[in-house]
């Protein structure tokens, strides 16, 4: 494939990519796949992917700093969490690497309905009023579970983790969904740092491609935080379900590569 054949297909797909991880989350469902279809290889194809979406969370977490809808405190407890539990998770991964980890998608290809069927039912899901603030200590241990067990989550497996973010700061822990949205992507901007500096201490970024791609995700992420900002609920709770749905079919695809 030709260089202009990928640029077109990376900044076509960044670009919504960027537009959904803005409202709800879940990006990488996207991106990732759109760099292995441009034909790059899978290390230099995660690289690009971390380098555009830290450059977009760069942008949305400014603009929900601006706005005043991210919970510190919160970001804090599980950015630190998330870390510990992302480092464990890819240690996982790596050991578990010679083992059948088919298991685990079953799960998740269970659990994921039942968590949709969760967001359509549950009024807490998407709502624009915040709960009564929870006590200091109780904050503070609820963020650092959710940064721990979705940072494991995201080391191990990875796509969706900001959606899950979202779902417990907001359902969970009571913060309104544009308050959740903006910790929660304060907490990956962390995350995703964090690996993208690996990935460049190891040259796995082509950057011909990867800044490109990353103008196209900052675009997106514009649109995107636009459209969750003006529409709030109106938007975040059907675009939950829809990542959640890519998330599924991505599952379902993998594995059944898997068993071909």
């Amino acid at each position: 494939m030709v260089f202009w054949q990928q640029l077109i297909i990376v900044c076509t797909l960044v670009f919504f990519a960027g537009l959904v991880d803005a409202v709800a989350g879940g990006g990488g469902i996207i991106s990732l796949p759109a760099y292995l279809a441009a034909g790059l290889p899978f290390s230099i194809a995660r690289g690009c992917n971390k380098f555009s979406s830290v450059i977009g969370l760069t942008l949305s977490s400014a603009r929900c700093i601006k706005r005043r809808k991210v919970h510190y405190r919160a970001a804090a407890s599980a950015g630190i969490t998330a870390l510990i539990g992302s480092s464990v998770g890819a240690w996982l991964s790596i050991v578990l690497d010679n083992y059948d980890t088919r298991y685990f998608q079953y799960t998740m290809i269970a659990s994921l309905p039942i968590l949709a069927v969760f967001i359509l039912t549950n009024k807490r899901v998407g709502d624009s009023v915040p709960k009564k603030d929870l006590p200091f200590a109780k904050l503070l241990i609820l963020s650092g579970l959710a940064g721990l067990v979705i940072g494991c989550y995201d080391g191990f497996f990875g796509p969706g983790a900001g959606t899950f973010l979202i779902i417990v700061f907001n359902a969970v822990i009571g913060f309104d969904i544009l308050t959740a949205s903006g910790t929660a992507k304060l907490v990956n901007f962390a995350s995703n740092l964090a690996a993208l500096i690996t990935f460049l201490r190891d040259g796995d970024i082509l950057f011909t491609l990867a800044v490109p791609a990353a103008l196209f995700s900052v675009l997106g992420t514009i649109v995107g935080t636009k459209l969750a900002f003006k529409n709030g609920a109106k938007i975040i709770r059907p675009a939950f379900v829809a990542v959640l749905g890519l998330l599924l079919v991505k599952i379902i695809f993998d594995l059944f590569t898997q068993i071909k």
